[in-house]
């Protein structure tokens, strides 16, 4: 089986927890995997950082490199956003990269690199206008958009990273 890399990027919400266990299943996959957090997400999985790297074999960044530092991770072959936040989902669109993974998925768009994003909002900040206007510029763009409401339930719906993976594996038919 060929190994083909991907860049799981993801923002500050619950679905995060669950790293690992996608990690894990995207490698079964064929997959090189290569985690970027935002910082409120390394924030969150503070204690579980060396773990993750060991996992993936690749450092977990959160930040920009330094000028003149190589960059350890190889060439993405697809790239997966999720979960991606409401302000991850507009930063995205608008092209605002002043977070490392924010630019990584800006970067993907620009190099014509497969992307699929879970975007994952409460239903409050899914009926912001700006919303619906950043979903429509990054399909527009070719990203594949998978929803998931993240608003408080009594039995929360099941984050869809299965689908995500799936749809990772279909884009790789064409890498």
């Amino acid at each position: 089986m060929t190994t083909k890399s991907l860049y799981l990027l993801c923002s500050a919400a619950p679905p995060v927890f669950d790293v690992a266990a996608v990690i894990e299943d995207a490698q079964a996959r064929g997959w090189d995997v290569c985690l970027g957090l935002t910082p409120t997400a390394a924030h969150w999985l503070a204690g579980s950082l060396d773990g993750l790297a060991a996992l993936t074999g690749h450092a977990v960044r959160w930040q920009y490199r330094m000028p003149g530092e190589p960059d350890l991770w190889p060439a993405p072959d697809a790239l997966l956003y999720a979960p991606a936040t409401f302000n991850t989902v507009n930063a995205w669109a608008l092209g605002l990269t002043d977070r490392l993974t924010v630019g990584l998925a800006a970067e993907a768009l620009g190099n014509g690199t497969p992307s699929t994003a879970v975007a994952c909002a409460n239903s409050a900040l899914a009926a912001h206008p700006q919303y619906e206007i950043s979903l429509a510029t990054l399909r527009g763009a070719g990203v594949r958009l998978l929803q998931h409401d993240n608003s408080p339930a009594e039995v929360p719906a099941p984050f869809p990273w299965t689908a995500a993976l799936d749809s990772l594996d279909q884009s790789a038919v064409q890498i």
